[in-house]
């Protein structure tokens, strides 16, 4: 896969979507043009990039979503919602769309997908032990079922359709970690970026599942697939240690959602 290219970013007003949109270290930085899609009009858009505005949960939405990936060379999803919800909403917009989202990059003629799947796919791992990939999923919530149907669905369409496919497995994704707990699964907004470009660039056959944080020191994922991706980590949650709360609750792998039950 070209270093370059045109990408197709859904969920691009997101937290992670703007991560990869920064004029300072961005995928555009890298050599990336964008396309960006989001339910609603993207907001402060540079001339550089183009945008488009689809809900991927609406069936309607499928031209738009067509016309988007056009010529594209990548599409990374992100679209989604991003935590627990009632299991009506979650199947429409994180297991439809995604359905949605591959099925056009697929009649577009893209050769590769990023996929946003999380930890919550593989929820109910205790953390005493290395987070692997090739393990089955144990999803802890509606949400984390959705993550594993993406993933599942990934590989169908790398395997039926031969697109390549990349599902990353990311962690807590933010300016800073909050907690004990989270300095294990932090994953920076600069190593995100670093993420995405080595999922859109690295070597990739069939469907690739890689978990995604950064280099901390209290980390017990396997980051080895996505090193194999080119991935190289930067940044360390524990440079907050002195600034987090302390964590007491469940030792298992999602423990943000085990908890939580839907309306």
């Amino acid at each position: 896969m070209s270093a370059t290219g045109t990408v197709v970013v859904s969920g691009a007003s997101g937290r992670i979507g703007q991560y990869l949109r920064a004029v300072d270290g961005g995928l555009a930085e890298r050599g990336w043009r964008l396309r960006l899609l989001d339910v609603t009009p993207v907001e402060d858009g540079r001339p550089e990039e183009e945008a488009f505005t689809a809900d991927v949960s609406l069936e309607e939405s499928s031209d738009v979503l067509r016309e988007a990936m056009t010529g594209a060379d990548a599409v990374v999803h992100l679209a989604g919602i991003p935590s627990e919800d009632v299991w009506s909403r979650i199947r429409r917009t994180n297991i439809d769309g995604t359905y949605r989202v591959l099925e056009a990059a697929r009649q577009a003629g893209v050769r590769r997908v990023v996929l946003a799947s999380s930890n919550h796919a593989v929820g109910f791992y205790p953390t005493d032990e290395v987070a692997r990939t090739d393990r089955p999923v144990r999803p802890d919530s509606f949400y984390g079922v959705s993550k594993a149907a993406m993933e599942a669905l990934g590989s169908l369409y790398a395997d039926k359709y031969g697109l390549e496919v990349v599902s990353l497995r990311i962690g807590l994704c933010a300016d800073r970690p909050a907690s004990t707990f989270d300095l294990g699964i932090w994953l920076s907004p600069g190593d995100a970026v670093r993420l995405v470009q080595a999922a859109l660039a690295g070597p990739v056959e069939g469907h690739v599942v890689a978990y995604g944080i950064s280099a901390n020191t209290r980390a017990w994922w396997d980051l080895s697939t996505a090193r194999g991706l080119g991935y190289e980590p930067q940044d360390d949650g524990e440079a907050y240690v002195d600034a987090v709360e302390t964590y007491d609750g469940p030792d298992v792998l999602g423990h943000g959602m085990v908890e939580q039950t839907p309306d």
